[in-house]
Order: structure tokens, then C-alpha cells, then sequence
């Protein structure tokens, strides 16, 4: 990431409450808590920024079908969104919202500079609107002419907005992103950001006449503020709230595949027409996006009864558990399936049977022993073991995968040092003792997979924090306690 005296600023997509947290909202937000706990761990300062997006058609019809307010319909879904993120022991900097007031009145500002410095002027729109998606789309978007991802018609509309200037700026992004000035990740992701640029994009309309659930114009009160403008603006919005803005500008904005045109043209596009002189030093450094999920080969749906909430499993699994089931389905970045079945096999082979069954392995045979912490004091003598945990940490670059997102392979690096304590064990056999020689050196052996596991546990804490500091506490009472119970299915 890039240092700015020390800081680092990571974001999730800030997400609808037209529907509460999903396994998907889930993932994303876990990959940034992993992020934010690692790089707390190297002594960075990091704010790690996540929240709701509350205003909008979309929100209104949500909250109309629900028979509430719109306003106590966001405080409701919101919250349910916090509660989730605090289940998951997501240690987020700050929990923004659309509604915050003081949000909206830094939009309205934002916007009113624009206006001043000639990016904004008045024009009619006419076309389709998905308020499913809440954008406008074209005919080549759409499928025997409904929108493929909600299976509805777009809204035909004509009206008269507000609309930003995006064309004159396209030519300085497309080159941004090809030189990789913006980063965008992963490489299909650049491509199909770029295709798009090269396909053309009009003028976008910022404002829409005939909707009540949002942001007021400060200057056309008859106008409100469109949805996708009013939330892309929270990352910026937030840090000139709570004076923070030596975190500005973003290290990393993860987003989902169907978010990304937005983050990586629309977004730089507001930045480039606001600061204009230097505005490369004021645009996110890198915009990382993730594949899309289904969960036994189908796509989550409401209807099919198939999305699922991570408090369900939570409940099943505990809390490190889920963490660690959902960071490891499929390579971080990819399209993937979740498997339920899967899931607890998954947790009977790694957890029970694999970090579990080791770190209890591990506590016997040094209770056993006689052995006492002493970890802090002794250096690894044996190579096996010594062989095991660089590799780890170096053959596996366990570090420069996790920076570079690849999430599942640095807890694929810790799993493989599991795996090699577990052979070693197996091999060594150091239960067995026969003489004073085998007494030693079976003591040797035991004091150097204490200070493995101890190795494991700081690799863990990213990941698995309450199951680190578990650990740790075994090592340091000699008590040894199942970290995850074998499930009977």
C-alpha cells in the first residue's frame, strides 16, 4: 500500500438496505478487516471505512413495501448491518451513512463547486431508467429488453437534470488506468473498464426530478441528487467530516463486478472535475475487484430461497470459523461457488482435524513433558521445523499475497506450516522415550513446534483473531481446550 506518514485508507462498497447483510456484503467486508487488522499489526495507522447506502427509488419502494418510512426503514436495516459486522468481529474505523446529515450537506457542497467551476449544466434526459439497478441503461444492456439482472422493463423516462460533464475527462482517465496510475485489479477487470471507456459514455445526468427519497440540489431544490453520486462521494464526505483527510487519498476501494464502471470512470471523474490542478495525487490508488458469488451453482436469490445470512453461521460454525470458511472457498478475486455441504467438510478437515487437532497435539505432548512456555527465551533448533515455518513465511510469500489480495493463498502458506508440524509430529514421534538421548532430544522437538504454533497464531491474527489469541493463552497455561469442536453431520 502507499505510505502517507503512515496511513492507510481502506473501503468496502458502502451497501443498499433495500435487502439486510448477505454472505456476499460478508466477504467484502472481511477481505477489508483482514487488511486493516495486518497492516495495524506492522504498526500502519489504517481507517477502514464501511456503511449503508440509504437513499434513492429503489430504497423508497423498499421502505413503501415494508410499510415504513424511508427514514425508519434505513434505521432499521442499518443496524442490522452493524449488528452482523459486530457478530463477525469486524473492527471497522467508522459506520457511514447516506441519511448522516453531515454527509449530505458535504455532497451538497461538493456538487455546488462543481456547478461554480462549469462541470455541471441543464439539460433533458430521455431514456430508460432501472430502478433496480438505479441507472440509466441502453438497449445493449438489457435482455429481450428487461434488466438480466432484476427481470424487469426499465422505467421509459424524460425529464429535465443536471448532468456532468464525463466526456471531456474520459480521454485523462482511460490514460490514468492504462498506465496504471489508477490501479484497477484484477487484469479482466482493467480490460472490461477500459472496453467500456473505448465504447463511448455520454454525459451523466446528476440529479433526477421525480424522486423524493434523497438529496435536494442545494440550487434546484426540484432536482434531488442521483443515488450513485450522493454514495460514491461517502469516501471523501467522511474524511472531511472527522478531519481526517490525511488519509485522502483512498489506498484500496474493493468493490463487486456489477459496481466497478462506477468506482473506476464515475469516481475519478467527480475527483479530477473538483481538485483539477494535481488531481492525480487525489484519486484511489487502487480499485480491486472481486468475482461474483452462487451458492451451489445458483446466483443468490430471494426467490430461490438460497442467500444466505453469516449470523446463521456464526450460530453453526462460531465466529473465526466463518471468517476463515468464507475467505477460503475460491481464490480471492475469481467468480465462485459456495458449497453449504462443503462448508462442513471444510471445517471438520481444517479446523477440527487440522489447526485444532495440532494445537491440542502440540499442548499434550508439552504438558506431558513438562515442558513450560519458555518461547520467548529459546530459538528453534530443529530444521524441519525452522524449514517449515520460512517457507510459510517466504516460499509462500505469506505477506506479499496477503498485500496483493490474494487472501486465500497466505492462509494457504499457514496451512501448509500446519501440515508440515503435523508430519513432523508423525515423524519424530516424540512421545517416545527410551533413554536420556531420546528424552533430550524429544524435548527439542517439543519446544520447537511450541514455538511454531506461536508462529501460526501471529500468522492467524489477520484472520482468526480470537482463535490467535486462544492459542497463545494454551502455550502460555499449558492448558489445552478444543479451539473447534468436530461437527457430526
Amino acid at each position: 500500500m502507499t505510505e502517507k506518514n503512515n496511513k492507510i485508507y481502506l473501503t468496502t462498497p458502502i451497501y443498499y438496505v433495500n435487502s439486510v447483510a448477505h454472505l456476499g456484503h460478508a466477504y467484502t467486508t472481511l477481505a477489508i478487516d483482514v487488511l486493516t487488522r495486518y497492516y495495524r499489526e506492522l504498526g500502519k495507522d489504517v481507517f477502514f471505512l464501511t456503511g449503508t447506502d440509504e437513499h434513492g427509488a429503489k430504497i423508497f419502494e423498499a421502505a413503501q413495501k415494508a410499510g415504513k418510512t424511508p427514514q425508519g426503514f434505513c434505521d432499521e436495516v442499518s443496524s442490522l448491518f452493524k449488528k452482523a459486522w459486530g457478530n463477525l468481529n469486524i473492527g471497522y474505523s467508522y459506520f457511514i451513512r447516506t441519511t448522516d446529515k453531515n454527509h449530505e450537506e458535504k455532497v451538497a457542497e461538493f456538487l455546488t463547486i462543481l456547478k461554480d467551476k462549469g462541470f455541471l449544466y441543464e439539460g433533458e434526459y430521455a431514456g430508460k431508467y432501472c430502478v433496480g439497478c438505479e441507472k440509466f441503461v441502453t438497449e445493449k444492456d438489457l435482455v429481450d429488453g428487461k434488466c438480466p439482472d432484476h427481470k424487469c422493463e426499465p422505467q421509459d423516462v424524460a425529464e429535465e437534470n443536471w448532468f456532468f460533464k464525463l466526456r471531456q475527462l474520459l480521454p485523462k482517465i482511460q490514460e490514468l488506468i492504462e498506465s496504471d496510475k489508477i490501479l484497477i485489479r484484477p487484469e479482466n477487470a482493467k480490460s472490461e473498464v477500459l472496453g467500456v471507456i473505448k465504447q463511448g459514455i455520454d454525459d451523466i445526468s446528476i440529479s433526477r426530478k421525480n424522486v423524493s427519497w434523497g438529496i435536494k440540489l442545494p440550487w434546484d431544490e426540484s432536482q434531488t441528487i442521483y443515488v450513485w453520486v450522493d454514495a460514491l462521494l461517502n469516501y471523501w464526505t467522511v474524511l472531511q467530516n472527522f478531519n481526517k483527510t490525511e488519509f485522502w487519498p483512498a489506498d484500496l476501494h474493493l468493490v463487486g463486478r456489477d459496481i466497478l464502471k462506477f468506482h473506476c470512470i464515475m469516481w475519478p471523474a467527480l475527483l479530477l472535475a473538483y481538485y483539477k490542478e494535481g488531481a492525480i495525487d487525489q484519486l484511489p490508488k487502487q480499485i480491486f475487484c472481486h468475482g461474483y458469488f452462487t451458492i451451489d451453482g445458483q446466483k443468490m436469490s430471494k426467490t430461490i430461497g438460497n442467500v444466505i445470512d453469516p449470523n446463521n453461521l456464526i450460530k453453526k460454525y462460531g465466529i473465526d470459523a466463518t471468517r476463515y470458511l468464507l475467505l477460503t472457498q475460491f481464490p480471492f478475486g475469481n467468480d465462485g461457488d459456495v458449497s453449504l455441504g462443503r462448508l462442513d467438510e471444510k471445517y471438520n478437515s481444517d479446523l477440527a482435524s487440522g489447526l485444532g487437532n495440532l494445537t491440542a497435539r502440540v499442548i499434550t505432548l508439552a504438558r506431558k513433558s513438562n515442558i513450560k512456555n519458555q518461547t520467548s527465551k529459546i530459538k528453534i533448533k530443529s530444521q524441519k521445523v525452522k524449514q517449515a515455518i520460512l517457507e510459510a513465511k517466504n516460499k509462500h510469500n505469506f505477506s506479499l499475497a496477503l498485500e496483493n489480495l490474494k487472501i486465500d493463498e497466505a492462509l494457504g502458506a499457514v496451512w501448509e506450516l500446519i501440515g508440515a508440524c503435523d508430519k513432523i509430529i508423525d515423524t519424530e514421534k516424540p512421545w517416545e522415550v527410551t533413554d536420556q538421548k531420546s528424552k533430550i532430544k524429544n524435548q527439542k522437538v517439543i519446544e520447537d513446534l511450541l514455538l511454531a504454533l506461536q508462529e501460526i497464531a501471529e500468522l492467524l491474527k489477520p484472520f482468526m483473531p480470537q482463535t490467535a489469541e486462544k492459542i497463545t493463552g494454551q502455550i502460555k497455561t499449558g492448558k489445552s481446550e478444543p479451539l473447534f469442536p468436530r461437527l457430526n453431520f
